[in-house]
């Protein structure tokens, strides 16, 4: 048992490793992990852009120093975590050590090794729908109703997460009356399962409420401006790549639930798989909306693959699934991850543009990967305007504003100057804008593609004076080129500033939900 036990503290180590090596240090942090970072020093039971736990993880960052070590630790670490569930799961479904070692190498050598080089809540609902289904598999197996409570606790903590995870419930609950264990449903024990979920996600709830329920307004205007961009066959597509390595592990599984006789009591995992494939289908999810889905099958897998690849000639297949996972990373390595330099990038597009990483969510190509852009330029726009900053007279009387969250949370993470802080009337900066401040001076970020006002001809009448400070250029950022202007003492009321601003600042940029 202890053998394992080292084995599986390998698989971790090595873990951490890769994702701290796959990250160049030329890369900043991303525009999104800004925003999350920033919800630290305002935390309620909601926002516009995520639910609250992103908040709470971040808060803890703060704490720790709020140091990109640990910004990129609690992703490496929810990534971890899903390997030690896999694991577990795997145990549950009586794998022995071949199966445990294949599904930890099949997670471990996946594309969740790009999903956790980034902090956003993608990797913890990665985690929250895989522990959810190792729940559901304990309560299948003994029907013990503690595993239905521990399996709602997950989803309720999964939905303060991400609300993504709600599809894992409309794919599985369908699922379990299409099989003999529809009975669940006469039983007070789902029933107090859902209030648990109730009771947990209730001021999540609540605050949606009092806000006009905003992420119905966020799923329209994605549905609008992103997915609308998706194509189907992308979407299937993707969901081949990101396990591609362990295809025949999770092909298997699928075989298996249907027809292998020890899984028979888990075959509402076969109708799960089809239907929440179908729903994110029929809504045109982006492709890693879907990737919770797969670490649980790989369990299901193993455990088959073992079994039946125990004897004879079979034996000498077994090797082949580790070497798969190993060399789909050895072929990500190159292109997947942020450790090449954007020239090398644009130098080299063949394999990038190949495998779709060069389209964007507005459905066109680029030069770079969007995420890699979203990586570039901003301790740069934060140095500039520390220096703005500090030549003005007035510093505790100047508004930083920004187009968008990227270029606020940037400039808040990596400014040297403690007192400046920056904001924006764009997503969660909406709520957190200084209302009782007395303004004389701005300092206006503008991302130049989307100025429409170079000369700043609305803000000239306001200000005594007003120029532009300052450039800050990056060919290979997503904003290429940001202007910093000053506008110097003001002749309105804050109201008056802000109501003129906010029509000034409408560029946006959605950030992945």
């Amino acid at each position: 048992m202890k053998k394992r036990y080292l084995l599986l503290a390998g698989f971790v180590l090595v873990k951490f490793f890769l994702q701290y090596f796959l990250i160049s240090p030329e890369y900043d942090l991303h525009r999104d992990e800004f925003l999350h970072l920033d919800q630290a020093h305002h935390l309620a039971w909601g926002y516009l852009s995520v639910p609250p736990v992103t908040s709470w993880i971040s808060f803890l960052i703060y704490l720790l120093g709020n140091s990109a070590f640990w910004v990129k630790f609690f992703p490496a670490l929810f990534g971890a975590l899903t390997i030690i569930v896999v694991w577990k799961a795997t145990e549950e479904l009586k794998g022995n050590v071949y199966a445990l070692a294949v599904s930890a190498t099949c997670i471990l050598f996946s594309a969740l090794l790009a999903t956790n080089t980034l902090y956003q809540p993608n990797s913890l609902d990665v985690l929250s729908w895989t522990a959810f289904y190792y729940f559901v598999i304990r309560y299948l197996k003994t029907e013990n109703p503690k595993w239905l409570y521990w399996a709602a606790v997950v989803f309720a903590a999964g939905f303060l997460n991400k609300y993504n995870i709600v599809f894992s419930v409309i794919g599985f609950l369908p699922a379990i009356l299409l099989t003999s264990h529809r009975k669940v449903f006469v039983k007070r024990d789902i029933y107090i399962a859902i209030g648990i979920v109730l009771a947990l996600i209730f001021p999540n709830l609540l605050w949606q409420y009092k806000h006009n329920f905003p992420v119905f307004h966020h799923l329209n205007e994605l549905a609008d401006t992103q997915l609308a961009h998706v194509n189907r066959l992308d979407f299937l597509k993707s969901q081949v790549l990101y396990f591609f390595g362990s295809l025949p592990v999770i092909i298997s599984a699928i075989f298996a639930l249907l027809y292998y006789k020890p899984f028979e009591k888990y075959k509402p995992f076969f109708w799960s798989f089809i239907l929440t494939l179908t729903v994110f289908l029929l809504f045109r999810a982006k492709g890693y909306y879907a990737m919770g889905l797969y670490p649980v099958y790989i369990s299901y897998g193993a455990v088959f693959l073992e079994d039946i690849l125990k004897n004879g000639w079979k034996r000498y297949v077994r090797p082949v699934l580790f070497i798969l996972p190993v060399l789909f990373f050895m072929m990500m390595y190159s292109f997947t991850f942020p450790n090449k330099s954007p020239e090398h990038i644009v130098n080299h597009p063949e394999k990038y543009s190949k495998f779709g990483m060069l389209r964007w969510e507005d459905g066109t190509d680029h030069a770079l990967p969007q995420d890699f852009a979203d990586m570039l330029g901003w301790k740069e726009l934060a140095s500039k305007v520390d220096s703005i900053y500090a030549e003005l007279p007035r510093p505790d009387n100047t508004l930083i504003l920004c187009d968008n969250y990227g270029q606020a949370g940037a400039i808040n993470y990596y400014t040297k100057n403690k007192k400046l802080t920056a904001c924006s009337f764009h997503a969660d900066y909406a709520d957190w804008l200084p209302s009782d401040k007395k303004i004389t001076d701005v300092v206006l970020i503008k991302q130049s593609a989307f100025d429409d006002d170079r000369d700043r001809k609305s803000e000239i009448p306001l200000f005594d004076d007003v120029y532009l400070a300052d450039r800050r250029i990056n060919r290979y950022a997503r904003e290429d080129t940001i202007s910093i202007y000053v506008l110097r003492g003001a002749k309105v009321d804050v109201t008056q500033l802000m109501h003129v601003l906010q029509g000034e600042t409408e560029f946006m940029f959605d950030i992945q939900r």
